[in-house]
């Protein structure tokens, strides 16, 4: 059992969600325990997978988000034969491959390549309908809690974010987070295209720091990839730890950067205390005090981190049976950490930006 909230711990709450496909259902899992502690979000950021269940969060009334929740993953995924867990996981990732998840992608005809103007080898009309039929998006318009997602414009290349604050939200937009090339088509927004925003980043955690104006927060980063694990042993594992590797990295660079640099607008406000009046009357100083920022911030990392090896294939395994595990997990570590509470001992005085990893190995 977690610990009560102190009135004296007065941080705002955001809950940031990575992508990673199938692996998503752990993130429902993690919110299903945070929305029943003392730690509700009153903002939800995502990307990829982490946009559809943000939009599913932000999207129904509090008492429904988790019922919401069940209801799509329940419906995308298929209840495999008994088999072993490796016969089970090569089955439901092949069956995905060749046949799509219901409620979610299909696959084209093979027609459809012949005149070699495709840009995609699944149509995700399925997903439209989906979330249009799960989510409410006037709720999410209404600005009850915030809500953000990220996706790439193809012919720019830069990322961009279309938060509930400043874009009217539509289905389009979640859509557009999870249109990972060359399995899903780009989506149109308004005249313009867009792609899966884990192509330049897998997580929105700097987005929601440097948000301004920023107040002092606790955000529960929910990532789906591990950074540690064991010395592969074929090419399925080889694969498997490459992934891992390559979309953990992106995430543990972002999570140093945004502290060092929360950090470092910390220091500046510092510093700008100890100046003489009359140093802060100087063009450099003023620029200088802009940096500057008296927030302090609590990243609390929650990270699937499987009991045993899933292979390659595990972002696109859609097993029943994997689902629950995955949401199980995510439920039982999220507890755990919350029972811990680390970021209730007081904050340093002198640190801006401090993160924790209840379960990380040793």
């Amino acid at each position: 059992m977690s610990p009560p909230r102190p009135a004296s711990y007065d941080k705002t709450v955001a809950l940031v969600l990575q992508g990673g496909g199938a692996l998503g259902s752990y993130q429902a899992g993690a919110y299903e325990a945070i929305a029943a502690s003392e730690y509700p979000p009153d903002w939800v950021a995502g990307i990829s997978i982490g946009a559809i269940n943000a939009a599913l969060i932000a999207g129904n009334a509090p008492e429904k988000r988790v019922a919401r929740l069940r209801e799509f993953w329940e419906g995308i995924t298929r209840q495999e034969p008994p088999l072993l867990p490796a016969a089970r996981r090569q089955a439901a990732s092949a069956q995905a491959l060749l046949a799509g998840q219901p409620g979610f992608f299909r696959p084209r005809s093979p027609f459809a390549f012949l005149g070699n103007t495709v840009l995609s080898y699944y149509d995700t009309a399925e997903l439209r309908a989906t979330l249009e039929r799960l989510v409410d998006f006037d709720r999410i318009n209404s600005r009850e809690m915030a809500f953000s997602v990220a996706a790439v414009n193809v012919q720019s290349g830069n990322f961009e974010w279309f938060d509930n604050r400043h874009t009217k939200i539509r289905a389009d937009h979640v859509m557009a987070s999870g249109a990972l090339p060359p399995g899903f088509p780009p989506v149109e927004i308004d005249g313009a295209f867009y792609w899966d925003g884990g192509l330049i980043s897998n997580t929105p955690l700097q987005y929601v720091l440097d948000y301004s104006p920023r107040s002092s927060r606790l955000t529960f980063q929910v990532d789906l990839f591990a950074s540690q694990g064991p010395l592969p042993t074929t090419l399925d594992e080889v694969s498997e730890r490459e992934k891992d590797i390559r979309y953990s990295s992106r995430t543990r660079a972002g999570d140093s950067q945004a502290r060092e640099t929360h950090a470092l607008r910390f220091t500046v406000n510092a510093l700008w205390e100890k100046l003489p009046p009359e140093l802060k009357t100087t063009p450099e100083a003023r620029y200088l005090y802009n940096f500057g920022c008296v927030t302090t911030m609590d990243i609390v990392q929650l990270i699937y981190r499987p009991r045993e090896r899933q292979g390659a294939s595990k972002a696109y395994e859609f097993s029943r049976q994997t689902m629950e595990e995955r949401w199980a997990q995510g439920r039982a570590d999220t507890l755990a950490t919350l029972e811990a509470a680390p970021w209730l001992a007081p904050m340093p005085p002198d640190l801006g930006a401090r993160s924790f990893d209840v379960l990380r190995p040793g």
